[in-house]
């Protein structure tokens, strides 16, 4: 069942290579939307596809890439809108 999530990612999550790593996960789980740093310092994401491999790109985001810190993970759970064609970097 095709599933949207919303993730806002608190910690040591910027200048670290996050996004990259999001975007390497998120794609290799078969997953689409974007990952984009935000003002305030943390990392936000929004992706679409199967709940089990959205679930798993969550578990994935605790851990980041090696230099990272994860603090907590804020997650909304949405209807799916269908407004994405690949997982993308946002700048």
């Amino acid at each position: 069942m095709t599933q949207r999530i919303t993730l806002k990612i608190y910690g040591l999550v910027q200048m670290v290579m996050f996004r990259d790593f999001i975007q390497r996960k998120a794609r290799k789980l078969g997953l689409v939307g974007r990952v984009k740093n935000e003002d305030d310092g943390t990392v936000r994401v929004v992706a679409e596809g199967e709940k089990d491999n959205l679930e798993k790109l969550i578990s994935l985001c605790y851990n980041g890439p090696i230099l990272s810190k994860v603090d907590k993970i804020d997650v909304d759970w949405q209807e799916p809108n269908g407004e994405f064609d690949e997982f993308e970097i946002k700048y």
